[in-house]
Order: structure tokens, then C-alpha cells, then sequence
């Protein structure tokens, strides 16, 4: 099944991909490989702000990164010229945890990013990771993840 038709048959639209807020690119293509700028955490009401471990759960930040996966796949679709069944597989993830420095779960919150990838990507969605504390993050946001991929 293509990526397109999993991203349909689960209801899934990808928002357009996002421009720079600074000096950078959203994304680069070496070869086959497409290395994509770190996407912080929104939603259609706007940035999820937040502190995990002080007033954020582990549930919501899960739910944050996988609005980061959204951002992630936006920017792969517009990398592939608006076709985003040209990605073969996620490479690696980093993801940035804002969070307190006694908060141990930045692994839990990245696997909402994590897990959604694989359930939309099946085995081209598994990847290596990062998951790291952040003792703040862009406009306070609550997480944010960088991504390689390689593309057909």
C-alpha cells in the first residue's frame, strides 16, 4: 500500500509544510537521503507550549511529537516535489524534550512521533533515535524532532 493511501484510509491530512522561522532551510537533499530541519510542536490551534515533568504529561507530550511527525512528513512530501510516496524509509529521528531536569521520559514522549511513523509507514517507519532533555525549546515549545530519510 502506498504512503498516500495509508495516510487516507486513516483519515490523516498532512498540513503544508512549514517555512524557516530563521536562517536555514526547512530541509536538504544529499543523494537519496533528505535531512529535515527540527519541527516543533502544533497543531491547528498553534503551538503546544509546555514543561514535561512540570505542567505536562507524559500522554501530552506524546501527543505533541506526533504532531511533529505530521510537520516532518510535510516537509519529506514537499522535499519529493508533493509526492510523498517517493520516501523509502525514516532513517533516524533526534527528538528535543523540553522538560525539567528530574524528568527521566523524553524516550516515552518521542515514541508518539515514533509510533505514529510506523503505524502510517509500517516497517519503512521504523528508525534509529535520539531522545533528549532540553531545558527549553523554541517559543517554549514542548518538543521538537529532526529527521533523516531516504527517498526513492
Amino acid at each position: 500500500m502506498s504512503i498516500s493511501q495509508s495516510l487516507k484510509d486513516k483519515g490523516i491530512t498532512l498540513p503544508d509544510a512549514s517555512a524557516p522561522a530563521a536562517n536555514y532551510v526547512p530541509f536538504v537533499q544529499v543523494g537519496n537521503t533528505v535531512y529535515v530541519s527540527g519541527q516543533i510542536s502544533r497543531n491547528a490551534d498553534g503551538l503546544i507550549l509546555g514543561v514535561l515533568g512540570d505542567n505536562m504529561t507524559v500522554e501530552q507530550g506524546a501527543a505533541a511529537a506526533q504532531t511533529c511527525a505530521l510537520q516532518l512528513l510535510a516537509q519529506v512530501k514537499a522535499a519529493c516535489g508533493g509526492d510523498i510516496d517517493r520516501l523509502k524509509r525514516v532513517v533516524k529521528l533526534t527528538g528535543f524534550v523540553n522538560s525539567t531536569k528530574d524528568f527521566t521520559e523524553q524516550p516515552s514522549v518521542v515514541n508518539g512521533c515514533s509510533d505514529f511513523l510506523v503505524d502510517v509507514l509500517g516497517d519503512a517507519g521504523r528508525h534509529a533515535r535520539s531522545a533528549v532533555s532540553a531545558g527549553a525549546l523554541p517559543l517554549g515549545v514542548a518538543v521538537e524532532i529532526e529527521g533523516i530519510f531516504e527517498i526513492q
